[in-house]
């Protein structure tokens, strides 16, 4: 599972006081952005990028990336906490939310996979994207979000661990039941709460 991991993290780092209540446990600061990557960084023109919301749903629907900008964006302050234990406070991304997308889909079904280009994978309920708490994001500190880092979009869940955020995002497939994703299969938790250190099957 390990092997997986380009490079890890190590190391305490003292958290400033303010900022305690908003690390969750075992995790430390880190101001950058680390790039974190299981395989090949993909490249996805936007020419040719397409989001799709499929499977068990009222009626499938697709947007092109040009669909996609005319939909309702939002700014999305928020931190963020890889499961190799760095958090990133205070970040911003800008995004569509989940719901808006969703909501044109009528889902049926109470889980999700969402899939990438270069084939990633990782499941989650339908009820995590849901109510404001995930959104597809095109951007990242007001700059077009990096290839490295997911572009030209990835899916954004920052209450989960940050390997349920999936790069390089291309759809969703609502499903019937839970099915693991790509992390998920070599050994990392269904769900990934970091506030409960569910990093792995046993946690």
């Amino acid at each position: 599972m390990n092997g997986f991991i380009s490079r890890g993290f190590g190391g305490h780092r003292r958290v400033p006081e303010e900022l305690a209540d908003r690390l969750p446990p075992g995790q430390y600061v880190e101001s950058g952005f680390p790039v974190l990557t299981a395989g090949p960084t993909p490249k996805v023109d936007t020419a040719d990028w397409t989001f799709r919301v499929d499977g068990m749903v009222g009626q499938e629907r697709k947007w092109t990336w040009e669909e996609f900008g005319q939909l309702p964006f939002e700014d999305v302050p928020c931190d963020i906490h890889c499961v190799t234990k760095w958090s990133k406070l205070g970040t911003t991304f800008r995004g569509v939310p989940v719901d808006v997308l969703l909501d044109a889909a009528e889902p049926l079904g109470s889980y999700a996979v969402q899939y990438s280009y270069g084939g990633y994978t990782t499941n989650l309920p339908i009820e995590d994207l849901m109510d404001g708490k995930a959104w597809v994001v095109t951007e990242h500190e007001g700059e077009p979000l990096p290839r490295e880092h997911g572009g030209p979009a990835r899916m954004l869940v920052p209450h989960l661990y940050f390997w349920k955020s999936a790069k390089w995002v291309a759809g969703l497939r609502v499903m019937d039941h839970d099915e693991p994703g790509f992390w998920e299969e070599r050994g990392y938790h269904e769900y990934g709460d970091p506030w409960k250190e569910q990093r792995y099957w046993n946690d």
